[in-house]
């Protein structure tokens, strides 16, 4: 293997916006520095679902359904 180069593998810590913090192994920073998250899993709404409703008032889904609703098996 080739020497000087690989990026050098350290230890620091990740805040997470709700205040945890944790240690983990890292080619950023330097030995010790902490890296502040301004998103993550547990308050981003890409990983939390967003509290969004997925209704559909008269839109292409009602019409179809309007259309359809006798038809059946």
């Amino acid at each position: 293997m080739k020497k000087d180069i690989h990026p050098e593998y350290h230890t620091i810590k990740v805040a997470m916006t709700d205040g945890t913090v944790f240690e983990t192994r890292s080619t950023w920073g330097k030995e010790g520095d902490t890296m502040h998250l301004d998103v993550d899993p547990k308050s981003h709404p890409a990983w939390t679902g967003g509290g969004m409703r997925l209704t559909d008032q008269g839109g292409q889904l009602g019409r179809f359904n309007k259309r359809f609703k006798g038809f059946g098996l």
